[in-house]
């Protein structure tokens, strides 16, 4: 946005903005590198929604983007009839969530569109559950999930549950970009829309179903309630969403060994006791992994604000160490737990498919081959496997048995349509009960695995590029490997080389081009010698490029080798 004073200047005297919008920004009106930092575009409504820093302009997220996409999202139902199906609306424990969603519900009541808004925090899985058990057209979910405090966001989800994919992501975009002006966003007051029974709350009812649904999941009820006394379990919701569902599940399914970290059992935006609150983020589990040493736990566990992600470390009893569990690990473990005891129970079938995404460890390939079951690769976000869900139910082509991705997420089951991270710990802990109930803990199983399989081992490298210069400068990086694909990666050569946005695949041996039969992405993907790979990406909502990596290789030791090498070539060709 090349006149970003003029568009500053406009929010500072329009009547549109309210009176602490205007205090904000007269703050910055001598920085003008803060103010061409907040106006120089709009905050985009990507695949993913929207997500940004909360704050006044218009590259930040606040009242007026929040129902300024409202609007357009309104619009689209319009459009296809479906206002008198209703949204569902749930929101998360950060700073202006209740706020954006009750903003939201507001917007949507002008336009003629009923909402169902929970009466307090919900997690990610329960508002993808409650779309489909309240029979709605659409969800909205007020999250940033793992990102620092000063974020926030706003996800869509449609009808099937899952959040929106092609082609109703494009077109909802689309008129989202259409309301340009803030004078066109609908509003009414929470009294009006009560009395036309627009804004409702929704609450313990939809609970008590999600929590039935998950309790349907468990394979081995006997093993849990036989062993579970021996089972110490420590789990931190890092102030989100967490807490409740987590501890309401673990205690109806027969848990009684559950420690709360107390400093971080209750709701907080701020996250005082974390830079970050992301299980990936190692630092996250300080607090936690100090009482499972106080207490000798078994597993730790912790879910991120909007709990559709986990993390998990597990005691190595030889060495006494907790041993933490990357996002494809712990999948992995729980794909192995699922399969291996639906294949004791004769619940698989030649229909059964595993889904995982392209970034995601190559060994769930060899997991699906040993179950003899089909493995099906999807572009990164849970969304596409949610797609797949539908796609197998309408067509009735598939069982779905499990999905998961190596950002720490997966779903157990079809009860919803995204990442569940409540059912996930129900999970883990069943199969740690099971475990322990043959002698081993699940970082022994882990090893287990490794010995069956091969050592797979993955990393990510992610390079934060911020402002409008980083985005350039990520676009530009983009542009030069598409246009000069490598040959070699470290020790390895390069096999195939995908370019998603062309949508082709290159033998780099013999320079044949073959199409992808996935959707267009901005996804640059090597494939390796030796079953290794590398990928990179930009972030669909950080200002950041990510790379990826994989290797196999017959030990830990040569694996961190291995994958070093891969690493330190894209960081020399930065």
């Amino acid at each position: 946005m090349e006149n970003y004073l003029e568009e500053y200047k406009k929010w500072i005297s329009s009547p549109i903005f309210d009176e602490k919008t205007k205090e904000e920004l007269k703050e910055i009106e001598k920085n003008e590198e803060e103010i061409k930092d907040r106006f120089y575009k709009q905050l985009e409504f990507g695949t993913a929604g929207l997500r940004g820093i909360m704050g006044a302009g218009t590259n930040r997220m606040n009242i007026y983007t929040v129902t300024k996409a409202t609007q357009g999202l309104a619009n689209f139902i319009i459009k296809e009839k479906a206002q008198d199906k209703g949204v569902v609306i749930a929101y998360d424990s950060r700073n202006m969530s209740k706020e954006f969603s009750q903003k939201t519900a507001l917007c949507l009541n002008a336009n003629g569109i009923k909402t169902y808004l929970f009466e307090s925090l919900r997690p990610v899985p329960e508002l993808s559950f409650a779309v489909r058990f309240l029979k709605a057209t659409a969800g909205i979910m007020i999250t940033a999930s793992h990102n620092p405090p000063e974020y926030n966001g706003y996800k869509v989800y449609w009808e099937d549950g899952a959040q929106i994919v092609a082609p109703k992501d494009k077109q909802i975009i689309e008129e989202v970009k259409a309301v340009d002006k803030y004078e066109d966003i609908k509003t009414i007051t929470k009294q009006e829309a009560e009395e036309r029974n627009l804004y409702n709350l929704i609450g313990e009812e939809v609970d008590k179903a999600y929590i039935e649904e998950l309790k349907k999941l468990s394979l081995n009820p006997d093993i849990v309630k036989n062993n579970q006394k021996d089972l110490k379990i420590v789990y931190t919701p890092l102030h989100g969403t967490g807490n409740m569902p987590v501890k309401r599940i673990l205690k109806e399914i027969g848990f009684e060994n559950v420690i709360v970290v107390p400093e971080q059992e209750k709701p907080n935006g701020d996250f005082p006791t974390v830079e970050y609150p992301n299980p990936e983020d190692k630092k996250a589990f300080k607090l936690a992994l100090d009482l499972a040493k106080k207490e000798n736990a078994d597993i730790v566990l912790a879910t991120d604000p909007d709990a559709d992600r986990l993390g998990v470390y597990a005691k190595d009893v030889k060495t006494g160490e907790y041993m933490g569990f990357t996002g494809n690990m712990s999948g992995l473990l729980i794909a192995e737990y699922i399969l291996s005891q639906r294949k004791e129970k004769g619940l698989l079938s030649d229909k059964s498919v595993l889904i995982t995404t392209i970034v995601s460890s190559n060994l769930a390939g060899a997991i699906c081959k040993w179950y003899n079951i089909k493995l099906m690769e999807v572009l990164t976000g849970f969304k596409f496997i949610g797609e797949k869900i539908r796609e197998f139910e309408t067509q009735n082509t598939y069982n779905y048995e499990f999905g998961f991705e190596e950002s720490y997420g997966c779903l157990i089951g079809t009860h919803a349509r995204d990442k569940d991270g409540i059912a996930a710990v129900m999970m883990l802990c069943e199969a740690a009960a099971y475990y322990k109930s043959k002698g081993i803990t699940l970082w022994d199983q882990m090893i287990n695995i490794y010995n069956k399989y091969g050592y797979y081992k993955e990393d990510i490298m992610s390079v934060t590029l911020k402002g409008a210069d980083g985005a350039e400068k990520i676009k530009e990086m983009m542009t030069n490997m598409r246009k000069a694909p490598k040959e070699k990666i470290g020790s390895e050569q390069v096999l195939y080389f995908r370019d998603y946005q062309n949508k082709t695949i290159r033998n780099m041996k013999t320079g044949e081009i073959t199409k992808t039969d996935l959707p267009e992405s901005n996804v640059l993907y090597y494939e390796l010698e030796n079953d290794s790979w590398c990928c990179v990406r930009p972030s669909g909502t950080e200002p950041k490029i990510k790379f990826y990596g994989g290797v196999k290789t017959s030990s830990f030791e040569e694996a961190d080798k291995k994958l070093k090498e891969l690493f330190s070539e894209f960081k020399n060709n930065m």
